[in-house]
């Protein structure tokens, strides 16, 4: 049976530009982004927090899909908003404006009922909030982390120090890359090995994903896609798929790992083919299912003997073998 699992972070209204069009005020924020992700494979339990201006059709789309929002607080003013405009490539973006708003003073505050919950996503927010949200959380079975380059350069201590209470350090490849003071991603996911987490997962955008342990690697591609249309909350969606993958098998083993990078590769996957949190709300789980069949057929191939060029050519300026 599924575990559940409770995250932290943000809920914002998001006004997006990329080259195929634009939105203004659209649902987003990591909190949101994982929840809806991670819900196709486990009870989900988001705390955070919203103004008075926030649209109850919002609260009401996470309900109808069974995500507990007891613990999403509303506090007088006006809700987090973040606007941001991609480039052709959708590969860089440039922020446009962050109005903090209500989250500028936000600290966590989690649900007596929630405090047992044994899978636990802090999301990007700062990091003294995230190790505020650790001592309110009895005995949980895996922690896993996000950050954000604007934490690495201002909150770095802070961010060094929850990190050695952390089981899995989820980052893109900029974010590991300034953290670690290494380039090179292997020598850098090792480095952040040394921080305390046990699993380090790099996210490389369309390039797919790289997850690091002290004893074994692994990594899958980007599912290819005919049609991108707003990169926003990929990586949110990759966390959910991939926490919501191990709490759906209850299990943390590397086998179960491998399988929750590649179910979070497909999650975002459908994240970034509509605009904010659409890509995410109408699918379900034989879809999933059929995606990761899919990304499993892409990333497997089997050895032909008979072909093979160490049974084929037997040297430099030789007949092949008969």
């Amino acid at each position: 049976m599924s575990s559940p699992i409770l995250v932290v972070g943000s809920v914002a209204l998001d006004d997006i530009q990329t080259p195929g069009g634009a939105v203004r005020e659209a649902f987003g924020g990591s909190a949101s982004y994982f929840a809806l992700a991670a819900r196709h494979f486990a009870p989900v339990r988001v705390v955070a927090v919203v103004g008075e201006d926030f649209p109850g059709a919002h609260r009401a789309l996470l309900e109808k899909r069974g995500i507990d929002t007891l613990g999403l607080e509303v506090a007088p003013g006006k809700t987090f908003r973040w606007g941001g405009r991609y480039a052709e490539d959708l590969n860089e973006r440039t922020t446009l404006f962050t109005h903090l708003n209500v989250f500028e003073s936000f600290h966590p505050r989690i649900p007596e009922t929630h405090r047992r919950t044994p899978y636990v996503f802090l999301g990007n927010i700062h990091p003294a909030l995230q190790t505020e949200v650790l001592q309110q959380i009895d005995r949980p079975k895996l922690v896993a982390l996000d950050t954000m380059n604007l934490w690495i350069d201002s909150a770095r201590s802070e961010l060094l120090d929850v990190l050695r209470s952390v089981d899995v350090f989820i980052l893109n490849d900029s974010e590991a890359r300034e953290l670690a003071e290494e380039q090179n991603l292997l020598r850098a996911g090792q480095r952040l090995l040394g921080l305390g987490p046990s699993t380090v997962v790099i996210k490389k955008g369309e390039h797919g994903a790289f997850m690091l342990r002290r004893d074994a690697m692994f990594c899958v591609p980007a599912l290819p896609l005919a049609h991108v249309e707003d990169p926003t909350g990929a990586g949110d969606a990759f966390a959910g798929g991939f926490v919501g993958a191990l709490a759906a098998a209850d299990d943390t083993s590397e086998g179960s790992l491998r399988s929750a990078v590649a179910y979070g590769t497909v999650v975002a996957s459908y994240t970034v083919e509509a605009f904010g949190v659409r890509g995410l709300c109408d699918i379900d789980m034989p879809q999933l299912e059929s995606r990761f069949a899919q990304l499993r057929d892409l990333t497997q191939f089997r050895v032909v003997r008979d072909t093979h060029p160490s049974k084929a050519y037997t040297g430099a300026g030789r007949e092949p073998a008969s």
